[in-house]
């Protein structure tokens, strides 16, 4: 075993974290659905969705059988949702295969499955050696052994996969660099590999890897009709492709005023209409800044029933598939009532 990945396997066995929920097992339908998960998720924030995925999908089977709108449900709250509507177009390629697969080639080429999370399952599931380059794990090896740039990283990951104990070696590189050499602040005096690392030795810390030049993000806008009647709210389905696909929103005023819009277009007539206050949400690559405006419906014309719409006691639209900054407002709404 080279002396990189020894090191890494004993410190793991005495220091690396052993609790969580998908520890402790083979099963690669849990170790899947915690990988997929966690792509781009603190920890913290995995484990109850996690545990109530669990309770209601115990098995591939059991997820393969559910409807879309279930699984977002779920998920709400998780972000990046395309993930949820793969890991639903995963369970049912597996369950029509009737077994999971066992190498990395065929569960990378499960939908939502990237080659770090296909290395991650392999290894965790079958033993297999498989190289992870997640976030943490290019941390550490740039400040280790000062090497960048993800061609040359991907060599080396491979370089280093010891012949045995491979999943605890992919563990050990996650909890690494999750908890001891982190972005900002590594515990160095914790680390199994301080002695031989290239950036505490060149006094580097800092600088590897180097950060990547981010440049502001955009702000889009958009004004969302919060629509109310007698206890209910209209609630839309967004399209399946872009942002918050498949889940429900509120509907989007795109012109004129919102009174006409929601009468000609959403069959409402509005007794009242008030503005909210901003709400503004962070993605990836932009920021959106939303003006709600409630309003208060006197009439609900034949209209409003269009596919793709549904009026929703406001207790039913939370335990819905909505996005975070629509359950936050619906929440306050019912607050208000």
């Amino acid at each position: 075993m080279p002396d990189f990945a020894q090191k890494l396997v004993l410190w793991q066995r005495r220091h690396g974290r052993h609790g969580l929920p998908w520890q402790g097992t083979r099963d690669p339908y849990r170790i899947w659905l915690s990988e997929i998960m966690l792509q781009q998720t603190q920890v913290a924030a995995v484990i109850p969705y996690y545990q109530r995925f669990l309770e209601r999908f115990p098995d591939v089977g059991a997820l393969a059988g559910a409807s879309e709108d279930e699984v977002l449900r779920l998920w709400s709250g998780l972000g990046y949702y395309a993930r949820g509507r793969n890991l639903l177009r995963a369970a049912r390629e597996v369950a029509q295969a009737g077994r999971f697969p066992d190498t990395y080639e065929q569960i990378h080429a499960l939908p939502g499955v990237g080659p770090s999370t296909a290395a991650a399952i392999a290894a965790f599931a079958f033993g297999r050696r498989a190289a992870i380059l997640d976030g943490n794990v290019k941390r550490v090896l740039a400040r280790r052994f000062g090497i960048e740039g993800e061609k040359a990283q991907w060599a080396l990951a491979q370089k280093l996969l010891p012949a045995r104990a491979i999943g605890t070696y992919t563990q050990a590189l996650m909890d690494l660099g999750a908890t001891v050499c982190t972005r900002t602040r590594p515990a160095c005096e914790r680390c199994p590999v301080a002695g031989e690392c290239v950036a505490r030795r060149e006094d580097r810390i800092d600088e590897l890897p180097a950060a990547r030049k981010r440049n502001p993000l955009p702000l889009k806008h958009a004004t969302w009709l919060v629509l109310l009647h007698q206890g209910s709210v209209l609630l839309e389905r967004r399209p399946s492709t872009g942002i918050w696909g498949g889940l429900w929103a509120f509907p989007e005023l795109i012109s004129g005023l919102a009174e006409v819009f929601c009468r000609k277009v959403l069959g409402g007539e509005v007794k009242q209409a008030l503005r909210l206050p901003e709400i503004e949400h962070g993605f990836t690559h932009f920021k959106l800044r939303v003006r709600p405006i409630r309003c208060t419906v006197r009439k609900i014309l034949p209209r409003a029933e269009a596919p793709g719409r549904i009026w929703l006691d406001l207790d039913d639209a939370i335990r819905a598939a909505v996005p975070a900054p629509v359950k936050k407002l619906l929440l306050e709404l019912r607050g208000r009532n």
